[in-house]
Order: C-alpha cells, then structure tokens, then sequence
C-alpha cells in the first residue's frame, strides 16, 4: 500500500481508503447497501491487512447510523487509524439544523463523535459549500474545534473552484487554519474537476479525496456494450451522479476491459488505479456491499498503470475543453502548456 501526505499536511494517508456509504442500510441509503456491524468489522479488518489506515464517513450516510456501525465496528483500532467524517446536512427539524454556521457545525461535530464512540475527528469536512454562512464563521467555528481538540484537521467537499479559493483567502485573512483538503467526485467518466479544482489544488497544496471514483458503479465493468443491465444496482433506484452520455461510457470501458484483459486484472481495478496516477490526487474512496468487491478494489493498489496506459484511458474520455481553457491552451501555449498526465 502506498502512502501519501494530504495535501501540505503533515497527515500520511493511505492512497485508498475505505468509504462507509454502504453501512447502515437506513431509508434512500439501503440502495447502496446495508451493512451492519459485525460485516462492516471484518470489513475493517480486510481494509488494514491490506494497509488502509483511512476510513471515510459523513454524518448524513444513513441518518447517523453509518457513523455508529463505523465506531462499533473500529472499536480498540480505531486509536491506530486516521478517521474522516463530515458535518452540514439536517438531520432534523428546526431551523438550524443544516448548513455551517457556528451553531449548527458545532452540534454536528458533537453529535458525530458521540456517534463514532471517539475523543477526536482527524479530519472534518464540511460536506458542500454554504452561500449563506459567512466563510470567517466557518473557518473560525472549525479552528475552534481544532484548538479544542475535537478534530485535527479541516477539510471541505464539493466546493467549486473560486469557492475553495475564497477559503482559503478568507483563512489567511483571518489567521485561521485553512482547509487542507477538498472531497471531488473525479472519475474516468467526471473530468469537470481538471478544468480548476485540481489545478486550485496543485497550486495551494490542498489535497484531494476522491469519491464514487467508479462513477457509482459504471465503471465497475458491469455496464457493457450491449450487455444487459445488472439485476444488483445502486444505478437501478439512484440517479448517477452528474451527466453521462453512454457512447462515451462504451468507449471508456472498452479501453478499460482492453487493459484489464492484458494486465489479468478486474476492470473496477484499472478505473481506480487510473484516479490514483492523475496529479494532485493523494487519496481515493473505496467502498464494497460485500467482501468480494472490497478485495478486488483494494487491490488495485498493488500494481500501477503506465504512462501509456494512462494517455490511452486520457484518450478514450477526453471531454472538450470549456472557455477560457480552450483559448489558452490554443492561443497561449508558451505559457500554458497541457497539465501533465500522471502524477
């Protein structure tokens, strides 16, 4: 298992890390699975023999209940593991009972490691961007936290571009910590992040996580060319994330299943490890409805692509360039040259 520092932090991460959607099984959640404790223990298990020491979860994930099944389930170990959770969404009534203003990341954090059954948070993130809360309140509430030892590091998830900028000017304005991570969706099939999160990333040493790196599930090899749909699907009840046009889906995994055949591997395997190659990514989400899958996707952190491999998967799932990136890239070479295609 490899190892890498987040972002400009001094937190090794392990390159995969285990995410816990798939705990809890409660309401809209059941669709991604619905594991419980004593599954999700050897879970947990599998994940650190295989050198995982990350595990990711969020206060929402089955209303509270994954991050419940995630503390049983860590018990003793989990003093030997860096634990990331996320607080914003309403988990009830009232009307501060969402969003990241002082009052309600404060609670959420409470709540949460009540949940977890821990002391500490290693990483907390908030879970989308809030147009409302000024950013110094937020910025200020989680270096309370900090200084307050309930967590270690602050980090933040599905912000756009500008938004993680202002962040982080706003933080240096106000002699606070800065987020030292950002939580993306990057896959094979969403490539919107290389347009300005990445680059954001590369420049201010923020970190990147990266979740459904599989596309929930299109590029777990199940979706083919003329293949029948599988009967077992979080795509059968939930919609995929973001826009998928299915020629470009085909394509994709023709390559994928090209590669995979030649390197003997599963075609989830190669999409994960392609994530892994791409600059400024340091860590990628993981995660399994059964043991099967769990293993066969940690262990696409035992070999590596090649260069080539890369540039032919790059191929495969180019998407047009928006402005003013195009008009840079054709008019100003000299000064933007193309982003590098592995890390």
């Amino acid at each position: 298992m490899e190892y890498r520092y987040l972002g400009a932090s001094g937190l090794n991460v392990s390159v995969l890390s285990y995410g816990t959607m798939t705990l809890g099984g409660e309401g809209r959640f059941a669709a991604m699975g619905s594991i419980q404790v004593e599954e999700a223990r050897r879970h947990v298990d599998i994940c650190i023999e295989a050198g995982i020491n990350f595990f990711d979860t969020a206060d929402i994930y089955s209303f509270g209940k994954s991050e419940e099944v995630l503390g049983q389930a860590l018990g003793a170990k989990r003093k030997d593991i860096v634990l990331a959770t996320k607080g914003y969404n309403r988990l009830g009534p009232g009307s501060n009972k969402s969003g990241l203003s002082r009052r309600h990341l404060i609670n959420a954090c409470e709540d949460s490691l009540r949940r977890l059954g821990t002391d500490y948070i290693d990483l907390y993130q908030s879970h989308t961007f809030d147009s409302y809360t000024p950013l110094e309140e937020t910025l200020r509430a989680f270096d309370d936290l900090v200084r307050d030892g309930k967590i270690r590091y602050a980090g933040c998830s599905n912000h756009s571009g500008w938004q993680l900028m202002k962040a982080h000017a706003t933080a240096d304005r106000f002699g606070v910590r800065r987020y030292i991570s950002q939580q993306i969706n990057y896959s094979l099939l969403a490539r919107e992040a290389e347009h300005d999160l990445v680059p954001v990333a590369l420049d201010q040493g923020t970190g990147i996580m990266v979740w459904s790196p599989l596309q929930a599930g299109l590029l777990s090899g199940k979706f083919r060319r003329g293949g029948a749909k599988p009967a077992e699907s979080r795509l059968n009840t939930l919609d995929v994330p973001g826009n998928v046009d299915d020629e470009r889906l085909y394509r994709v995994t023709d390559v994928l299943a090209e590669i995979a055949a030649e390197r003997g591997v599963s075609i989830s395997q190669v999409a994960l490890n392609w994530v892994t190659r791409k600059p400024g990514v340091d860590n990628v989400i993981v995660g399994a409805r059964n043991e099967q899958q769990l293993r066969d996707n940690l262990a696409a952190a035992t070999w590596t692509l090649t260069e080539a491999e890369v540039i032919r998967l790059d191929d495969a799932s180019a998407i047009p360039l928006p402005y003013p990136y195009w008009h840079q890239q054709k008019f100003g070479t000299e000064h933007n040259p193309p982003a590098k295609h592995v890390r």
